[in-house]
């Protein structure tokens, strides 16, 4: 299948669009444009185009990122924030009994107030001593969760460098789901279904655009993408 012209040149002034707004330092309006394209290019099996939007997401995720670390730790207990909720920049760790989705949920939230926030949910303390992180991205039937087991900070109080390792281990277990031997194109939808659950991972995002970059060279695989990824949660 061969994008259409009216399609390319929409992802196109989308593309522009998160450009300027990256210049301008707008990165929530980066942020969305560049998440539109790249949904819009998908459903245009535009591979190549998706290849190349990953990079202005990840310069927009990378500083709204920053943004989050540098004002510094808040912990959410177990108070739930609704709409209308006090919402604050910094880094946020959601504890029994919320749950991976709320996590999910209010990093939305703070995406479409414009506060930069990084948001980890994590599950009650197993024997081992571990703290479970966990995220939850998206799937058909059933979203996907991913969950790693991390030591807890000392004392129970999280620390930036935690909050920043936890996350880049949630995201390394996200990537290692995905079977490099699987076929590219099936590889971009696993990548596009799990990218909610860790959206500031670097790592992920490049994952999602090594996929696309081989997509563009293979195309649409003629194997039906297993169920397996669908089945997790």
């Amino acid at each position: 299948m061969t994008p259409s012209g009216t399609a390319t040149a929409s992802i196109d002034l989308m593309m522009e669009r998160a450009s300027e707004a990256l210049n301008r330092m707008s990165y929530f309006e980066a942020e969305r444009h560049a998440m539109k394209a790249l949904e819009r290019a998908r459903h245009a099996l535009d591979f190549e185009r998706m290849s190349r939007i990953c990079l202005p997401l990840q310069e927009a995720r990378r500083q709204i990122r920053q943004l989050a670390t540098d004002a510094g730790v808040r912990a959410t207990v177990s108070k739930a924030l609704g709409p209308g909720g006090e919402l604050q920049p910094g880094c946020i760790l959601l504890e029994p009994p919320r749950i991976g989705i709320e996590a999910r949920n209010l990093r939305e939230l703070a995406a479409r107030r414009e506060i930069p926030v990084m948001i980890l949910a994590r599950e009650p303390l197993t024997k081992t001593g571990h703290w479970p992180i966990v995220g939850v991205g998206d799937g058909n039937p059933f979203p996907i969760s991913v969950r790693v087991k991390v030591m807890p900070p000392d004392g129970g109080v999280p620390t930036i460098d935690w909050f920043i390792s936890a996350q880049e281990a949630l995201g390394d277990a996200a990537i290692a789901k995905v079977d490099p031997r699987w076929p590219a194109d099936h590889r971009v939808d696993d990548f596009m279904e799990l990218l909610p659950a860790v959206p500031d991972h670097e790592k992920l995002i490049q994952a999602l655009a090594s996929a696309c970059a081989q997509a563009a060279v293979t195309g649409v695989s003629d194997v039906p993408r297993r169920p397996g990824m669908r089945d997790v949660i």
